[in-house]
């Protein structure tokens, strides 16, 4: 009842982001950024994210982080977090001053959501080699929630977190703060996970799960979620709900691209050749299927053209 409440609160203050068939995102959440100790779970991860984001930035993608990307409740002081991964945050950075950069928050990086705590950490950075500070993310300005639609057929895919009507990582967010901090983070510096989270409790997650499919139906809206750390891409075409998974996963993270004007779920995961020599590679899990395919709405106006479209091939080398 509170997702759905939650959801059409975020749907009404969503930032709005236009796409056509030049359009090109990248959706990644889930990644948990933290300061590199033994308990930053990034850590393990955080090459194959950064060539996966460095992938994006090469050929022209707008990348969307959906939450949780950096893990501000178990480690306070982001400057500890921008010091453990520099190359990341450098590459965010270039995405970031090209405007190809949209950034959600999640339950736990909500501070981004305090202009002030944006301003003081996220604005300028500090170089320790030159010791000097410099521009870092001037301006930055994160948002609850996004909607991707389609500029000629009004076609929308809304774009949040999950968090919304969880009720232990929303509307009672502050207290499951502090158990995080002072209790719970711990615990998981040994390997025991939080209850509270969706991530471990299969049946938490089925519930959140049926919520979402619930708001997609009264709704009639595609919706791209994380937070479950569950990738999902739509099979039935009448409940279009895409998870894009996590970050965090060993040795592999997810992404949902959307190129062409179709969408598809892929993994980046550390292969190893005949050779033994490791490398890292992108794959396609699933799909593409144009996002049209998922379009719900039971006014939609028909949108073929009498032109055909070009054929755009949707390989890209790594």
């Amino acid at each position: 009842m509170f997702t759905k409440q939650r959801l059409n609160e975020a749907y009404k203050r969503a930032r709005v982001e236009y796409i056509d068939a030049d359009a090109k995102y990248a959706i990644v959440s889930d990644a948990h950024r933290g300061n590199g100790n033994m308990s930053d779970e990034f850590a393990r991860n955080s090459n194959i994210f950064l060539r996966a984001i460095r992938h994006y930035y090469n050929y022209g993608y707008v990348l969307i982080e959906a939450g949780d990307g950096d893990e501000l409740i178990e480690y306070s002081e982001f400057e500890h977090i921008k010091n453990a991964h520099p190359d990341v945050y450098g590459c965010i950075k270039r995405l970031y001053d090209e405007d190809r950069y949209i950034r959600l928050w999640g339950n736990h990086d909500l501070y981004i959501k305090n202009k002030r705590f944006v301003r003081k950490n996220y604005y300028t950075n500090y170089d320790e080699f030159n010791e000097t500070k410099f521009d870092f993310l001037k301006g930055f300005e994160p948002v609850e929630s996004l909607i991707l639609r389609h500029r000629h057929t009004g076609q929308e895919l809304f774009v949040a977190h999950g968090q919304q009507g969880d009720a232990p990582n929303d509307q009672f967010w502050f207290f499951t703060m502090l158990s995080l901090k002072y209790f719970w983070k711990f615990f998981h510096h040994v390997g025991i996970k939080n209850p509270t989270s969706p991530v471990k409790n299969v049946s938490k997650r089925h519930r959140m799960e049926k919520n979402y499919i619930e708001w997609i139906e009264e709704n009639k809206t595609a919706l791209i979620c994380g937070h479950t750390h569950r990738f999902k891409f739509a099979k039935n075409k009448n409940e279009p709900y895409f998870n894009s998974g996590c970050c965090i996963y060993p040795q592999y993270i997810t992404a949902l691209e959307i190129k062409n004007e179709e969408i598809q779920l892929v993994r980046w995961q550390v292969k190893v050749d005949q050779k033994g020599s490791l490398s890292i590679k992108r794959e396609v899990m699933r799909g593409p299927e144009p996002i049209s395919e998922f379009d719900i709405r039971e006014d939609k106006k028909d949108t073929d053209s009498s032109t055909p479209k070009e054929t755009v091939s949707n390989k890209e080398d790594d």
